[in-house]
């Protein structure tokens, strides 16, 4: 979220903590069974209701303010700056002329949001919601102190201390931000994100494998001794988990986006996309008159991310019956931001 001013404020926290301990559920509720009904493609009724998205992630992965100080309540205008506290906020953001898939979706994402958000009984800020999911988002957004000019774009914003969120500050000093501050929030194909989540937590992060995939064995596995490493947790029973978790009480980094940054309580300005991270998040940074240094950095070589083709390789191999399980925990997700449920039909996977 970048406030009128310049400072930012904005996208999930990106730091790879492990949060809280989610509530073990049942062992009895998974469903593994091989059969079932194949799932269909949405029709286009569901396409209207259920069409997707998700993803929460990172607008700025690099890139920290040298220096951290105490936020004003009532940041002062600077000269130059986006959408100072007297300046009226521009209208009819949108995208540079691209991808037309990507245009539409843009605008079927924008559409949904305000038709769900606008039915009786939806949240309208962070005070409406239940005080445990006002923790969690307030924890979440994050707040960069100060002006861009002085981002170090040679270091890493993630695995740092001293990033200010919303919950480190007043409830007058949070509605001020919220008010004045240009929100942004970036989301990805919900399974994809699922998808990426289990290969960088479970293939890489010996803490994870610790302290979910030792448990995630121990529940579905069968003859899994008493203290396994959790570093073999197949796809399959990571899903398995989900489907057992409450969505409110998940890890961060599968947590469905709708909980985590709470859409309807929060009217962010701008929803990118994890599809065209790089493209938007330079857009932002025009849109706040962000300094020519500082720009979204470029992927490593080196990085290979869950891919639509990965994704579908790896759905096509879970049992239908648990992707229908696991489909509604994310159903808000796929509806709010514009992304279409998977098909893995017979004829597909064969392809």
């Amino acid at each position: 979220m970048f406030p009128r001013p310049l400072t930012p404020l904005a996208a999930p926290k990106s730091a790879e903590t492990l949060g809280r301990t989610p509530r073990r559920a049942p062992l009895g509720r998974a469903r593994a069974g091989l059969g079932g009904p194949p799932l269909l493609l949405p029709s286009m009724l569901m396409f209207a209701v259920i069409v997707a998205s998700s993803g929460l992630l990172l607008m700025i992965e690099r890139g920290i303010l040298s220096e951290m100080k105490p936020l004003p309540l009532h940041p002062p205008s600077h000269k130059g700056a986006a959408w100072s506290g007297t300046d009226p906020k521009p209208r009819g953001l949108s995208l540079d002329a691209g991808d037309s898939d990507l245009q539409v979706r843009e605008d079927i994402r924008n559409r949904t949001l305000r038709a769900v958000c606008g039915q009786p009984g939806m949240p309208r800020d962070p005070w409406d919601l239940p005080v445990g999911q006002r923790r969690t988002l307030l924890r979440h957004i994050l707040v960069l102190a100060g002006i861009l000019n002085n981002v170090d774009v040679r270091l890493k914003m993630d695995h740092r201390s001293d990033l200010v969120f919303l919950a480190d500050l007043r409830p007058e000093e949070i509605r001020y931000r919220l008010q004045h501050y240009f929100k942004f929030l970036f989301v990805r194909d919900p399974l994809e994100r699922l998808l990426s989540a289990y290969r960088n937590k479970f293939g890489e992060i010996r803490e994870y494998q610790q302290r979910y995939g030792a448990e995630i064995v121990r529940r579905y596995r069968a003859g899994a001794g008493p203290s396994p490493a959790g570093d073999d947790v197949t796809f399959p029973e990571f899903l398995r988990y989900l489907v057992d978790e409450d969505p409110e009480h998940m890890n961060e980094h599968w947590m469905p986006v709708y909980h985590l940054c709470q859409p309807c309580a929060v009217h962010y300005d701008f929803v990118g996309s994890y599809e065209r991270l790089e493209a938007d998040a330079n857009q932002v940074l025009e849109w706040v008159r962000a300094p020519p240094h500082v720009r979204f950095p470029a992927r490593q070589a080196w990085y290979r991310p869950a891919s639509p083709e990965s994704l579908h390789y790896h759905l096509c191999n879970v049992p239908r019956a648990l992707l229908q399980d696991v489909l509604p925990k994310y159903i808000l997700d796929f509806s709010l931001f514009a992304y279409p449920l998977p098909n893995v039909t017979k004829e597909a996977c064969h392809q």
